[in-house]
């Protein structure tokens, strides 16, 4: 059975958020991202405490496609470090990941 994972990342607008969405939805490399927020983030950047609002997305996907997916969020995204990080998925209902795996090319 296919290793799979959940990609987030965070924008700073919702249209960036959307767009990367899109694209990893139409290029086949994610059957489903959920954009969330706005959302508060604290973090410290360059020495310095930050708060800002961003959108989060939350990219379910195979594992073997971590790269792809990065490499697609990395050509659009706006920020000079974004966070892309992954989690595995350790279990969901059959239909859930059945649909998930219809929707994604074969595995390679």
């Amino acid at each position: 059975m296919a290793a799979y994972i959940q990609i987030i990342t965070t924008t700073g607008t919702k249209d960036e958020a959307d767009s990367i969405a899109r694209d990893l939805v139409a290029g086949g490399l994610a059957p489903c991202v959920q954009v969330v927020g706005p959302i508060t983030s604290t973090y410290s950047w360059q020495g310095r405490i930050e708060t800002a609002a961003e959108w989060q997305c939350l990219i379910k996907t195979r594992a073997d496609l971590f790269g792809q997916v990065e490499r697609s969020i990395k050509s659009v995204h706006s920020y000079e470090t974004p966070e892309i990080i992954a989690l595995p998925i350790s279990t969901g209902s059959r239909e859930y990941l059945d649909w998930m795996t219809g929707s994604l090319p074969p595995e390679t």
